[in-house]
């Protein structure tokens, strides 16, 4: 996940503040991410990973805990089938030294459809146009497949619902982070770069934050 860009505040009329955010799901592996939903449950389906194999042999499909999930969005939009638990973002406190200390709080945003909504990266193995469409509206599906070609991103705008965290009555400096695959569902080539970080100082303003460069996780 690359940092979050497009940071604003909103207050809400109960008095809360929320540091909403635009987030991508970037597929930088060397071959498409792609899950098979197998209904289990009245709003629920099992996610079967399935993995290509070079030579032309036939893909393979891994059991890994995923979940897909009947997702209510809003009245305009509707409900999907998405993909649980497909990222988190999390809000720590960030020491005088740069070092990152506490963890306070998660936002909502967890579910994603996973699909082909962004070309992000180019090469000739990266598809021209989008493999994956939009995920499934239908309650009465029984399978679906959601995916991210290689070289392409999911991504959410920062108004779309829940995507922010809760940042009332915070002050100095703290650390968004965005983590990719929190559960650790998806079977991955590399693991490294599932992790991005924006260092911001609360009450959030837009320009230069005064806060001290970042420098990873630190003690308490």
């Amino acid at each position: 996940m690359p940092p979050a860009t497009n940071l604003s505040v909103r207050r809400t009329a109960g008095g809360r503040s929320l540091l909403l955010m635009d987030n991508y799901i970037v597929n930088a592996g060397p071959g498409r991410v792609q899950f098979r939903g197998r209904r289990n449950g009245r709003y629920t389906m099992e996610g079967l990973q399935v993995i290509d194999r070079s030579g032309g042999r036939r893909p393979v499909a891994y059991r890994t805990g995923a979940a897909l999930t009947w997702k209510y969005v809003d009245g305009r939009r509707g409900s999907f089938w998405k993909f649980r638990n497909a990222a988190r973002f999390e809000l720590w406190k960030v020491n005088s030294r740069g070092y990152r200390t506490r963890y306070l709080r998660a936002g909502p945003k967890l579910d994603y459809c996973l699909r082909d909504l962004f070309r992000r990266h180019t090469g000739p193995a990266v598809p021209l146009g989008p493999r994956f469409g939009a995920c499934s509206q239908r309650l009465s599906a029984t399978t679906v497949t959601l995916g991210i070609s290689m070289g392409w991103a999911d991504g959410y705008p920062a108004d779309y619902p829940d995507n922010w965290i809760d940042v009332t009555g915070s002050r100095g400096c703290y650390a968004v982070l965005q983590r990719a695959d929190p559960l650790n569902h998806v079977m991955e080539t590399r693991e490294s770069d599932n992790v991005s970080i924006r260092v911001v100082r609360l009450p959030y303003r837009p320009g230069p934050q005064r806060c001290p460069r970042y420098r990873g996780l630190g003690p308490a």
